[in-house]
């Protein structure tokens, strides 16, 4: 599976590391990700997401079913 959250579609970015001696070379920013479970009343059923902690704040925030709407209609999630 890849580097990308689920609900809020963060990838890794591409940057450089840059020494003392100021040459750069490329390097890789990736999305903090969290394997998660989470529970959907409607369903009666577990699901689980791979999903970057601001997401997981954003589901505590607004919860799991408001923000699986969202993200099903901005085409972040195909479940």
């Amino acid at each position: 599976m890849a580097r990308v959250c689920q609900i809020t579609g963060k990838r890794p970015q591409v940057g450089n590391n840059v020494s003392h001696a100021n040459n750069k070379t490329k390097r890789r920013f990736y999305p903090n990700l969290q394997k998660k479970r989470f529970f959907l009343p409607e369903e009666n059923r577990w699901i689980t997401l791979k999903v970057s902690t601001k997401a997981i704040k954003t589901i505590n925030k607004y919860g799991i079913s408001a923000v699986l709407k969202e993200a099903r209609e901005k085409g972040t999630l195909a479940l």
